[in-house]
C-alpha cells in the first residue's frame, strides 16, 4: 500500500530542488535476488519517475577559505520513491554476514543528480545542501550515521572533451566526510589505473573507512538482467493542482501539488539571506550558523537577550564557544553554556564590567557546568575591572612604593 506521506515528502522535495512534478507516475517491479531484499524484487519507479528536471544551488570555499565562496549548481535528473531493502552486515572477523530487516519495505525517497561535480568537496557540499533542505522540508531527519541518508557516488574519469569513462558506483556512504574522501580516492584510483595501462571495471565498490580507500563489492548490473515490469499491485499514482482537481473531488483522498508549493517553508538559502540581511553579519557566518544543528536558534536567543552587536555576538560563538564544542565533540544543544548564560557574560562584557580576557577566562569557568552565573564567577576570580580613578592611582602609587630600586633605574635610565 502507498504511503500518503511519503507522496507528500516526496512532491515537498522536488518543488524544493525546482523540479517538475509529473501529474501521473508509474511503479515498476526491479527483479534481483540478493540476501537483504526478502520479497526477490524491489518497487521503484524506472519509467516515469514523480519528479524530473530540477537544480540544486550550494556554496563551497575556495583553497579552505570561508571568506572566499562560491557558487555551484548540479541539476537534478530525477526524485522517485522505492521500497527500501534491508541491511547487510560483514562480519569479517567470523567470516559472516548478518542481515538486519528492519527497515525492508519502508518508503523511500532516491535523488538521482546529473554528473555536474569533479571533485570530493563539490559532492560533499552538494550533499550537505540536500541535507539541509531535507531537515527543512521534514521530508527527513537525513542524520547519516544513522541511516536516514545514505549516498551512492557514481565516479568516472575521463579526458576534457572525451565521453564519459566506464563509472564505478561506490555504495552506501554513511558520512559527508567519507563521501569527499571516498569520491577522491577512487577518482584517483582510476587515474592510476588508467595510466598504468589497465582498464576500470563497470563494478560496485564500498568505502573503507579505515584505511581509506574503496574496495570491491559485487559486479553491476550490466551482466544482471532486472526483468523490470510495471508493479501489479500498485496502479498509476495521479497527482493534482488547483486547476486539474475535479470540483466532486475529496481533498482528504487526494495529494495537491499547489497546496504542498504554498506550505513551503523558508529554505537553507533564504534563511542565510535573511540572517545576514537582520543582523549585518557576513555571508559566510551564515553558512556556518545553518550548517551546525541548533545554532541558529542559539544564535538568536543570544541577541536577543544581549545588548552587544550581533557582529560581535556572532564572533564569540564562532570563535570561542564552537571550539570548545568541537574539542568534546558536542553539538551546541548539549553545550553546557546556554544562550542565557552567555547573553549574561557578553553583557558584563559590553558594560565594561570586566575585559575580554577576563570574559575568555569566565567562558572557561562556565564550561565547566558548575551552575555557577557570570557574575558569581567574576566576583568569585576578583575580575572586575576597576572603574575608580582614585583607586586604580592608589594600586599604582602602591606598586610603585614596592618597587623603589625599579622606579629609581627607570628614572635614571
Amino acid at each position: 500500500v502507498l504511503n500518503r506521506r511519503c507522496v507528500e515528502a516526496a512532491v515537498m522535495t522536488g518543488l524544493a530542488l525546482n523540479c517538475s512534478i509529473n501529474k501521473k507516475s508509474l511503479f515498476d517491479r526491479k527483479h534481483y535476488f540478493y540476501a537483504d531484499l526478502p520479497a526477490g524484487y524491489q518497487i521503484t519507479q524506472q519509467r516515469v519517475p514523480i519528479a524530473v528536471n530540477g537544480s540544486l544551488s550550494y556554496s563551497l570555499c575556495i583553497d579552505n577559505k570561508m571568506s572566499q565562496m562560491v557558487t555551484k549548481t548540479v541539476r537534478i535528473k530525477q526524485i522517485q520513491l522505492e521500497q527500501d531493502s534491508g541491511k547487510s552486515l560483514h562480519d569479517d572477523t567470523r567470516s559472516q554476514t548478518l542481515v538486519d530487516l528492519n527497515r525492508a519495505g519502508v518508503g523511500l525517497m532516491e535523488v538521482v543528480m546529473e554528473p555536474d561535480m569533479c571533485c570530493g568537496e563539490e559532492a560533499a557540499a552538494a550533499v550537505r545542501e540536500l541535507q539541509l533542505i531535507l531537515q527543512t522540508l521534514g521530508s527527513s531527519q537525513a542524520v547519516m550515521a544513522e541511516g536516514q541518508l545514505r549516498v551512492d557516488a557514481n565516479v568516472s574519469v575521463h579526458h576534457p572533451g572525451e565521453p564519459y569513462g566506464v563509472r564505478t558506483e561506490v555504495k552506501n556512504i554513511n558520512s559527508i566526510r567519507f563521501l569527499a574522501k571516498a569520491v577522491d580516492y577512487e577518482i584517483q584510483r582510476q587515474i592510476e589505473e588508467l595510466e598504468s595501462g589497465g582498464t576500470i571495471l563497470n563494478e560496485t565498490r564500498a568505502f573503507d573507512s579505515k584505511l581509506g580507500c574503496t574496495v570491491p563489492m559485487r559486479d553491476k548490473e550490466g551482466k544482471q538482467d532486472y526483468r523490470f515490469m510495471p508493479e501489479p499491485n500498485l496502479p498509476p499514482l495521479i497527482l493534482y493542482d488547483a486547476k486539474s482537481l475535479p470540483a466532486n473531488m475529496n481533498h482528504q483522498q487526494v495529494v495537491n501539488i499547489d497546496l504542498i508549493h504554498e506550505r513551503l517553508p523558508d529554505l537553507p538559502s533564504v534563511k542565510r539571506a535573511k540572517l545576514v540581511e537582520r543582523y549585518g553579519i557576513l555571508p559566510e557566518h551564515s553558512f556556518t550558523l545553518l550548517n551546525e544543528d541548533g545554532l541558529t536558534e542559539f544564535f538568536e536567543n543570544v541577541v536577543k537577550q544581549t545588548q552587544m552587536k550581533p557582529k560581535k555576538v556572532i564572533g564569540w560563538i564562532l570563535n570561542d564557544l564552537l571550539s570548545y564544542l568541537k574539542q568534546h565533540s558536542l553539538t551546541v544543544k548539549e553545550s553546557p553554556v546556554s544562550s542565557f548564560l552567555l547573553a549574561d557574560l557578553l553583557n558584563l562584557l559590553e558594560k565594561k564590567e570586566i575585559s575580554s580576557t577576563a570574559a575568555k577566562q569566565v567562558l572557561a569557568e562556565l564550561w565547566k557546568g558548575e551552575g555557577k552565573t557570570p557574575l558569581e564567577i567574576v566576583k568569585e576570580k576578583k575580575l572586575e575591572l576597576i572603574q575608580d580613578q582614585k583607586e586604580l592611582e592608589q594600586i599604582c602609587q602602591a606598586v610603585i612604593d614596592g618597587q623603589e630600586n625599579e622606579v629609581i633605574m627607570m628614572v635614571l635610565g
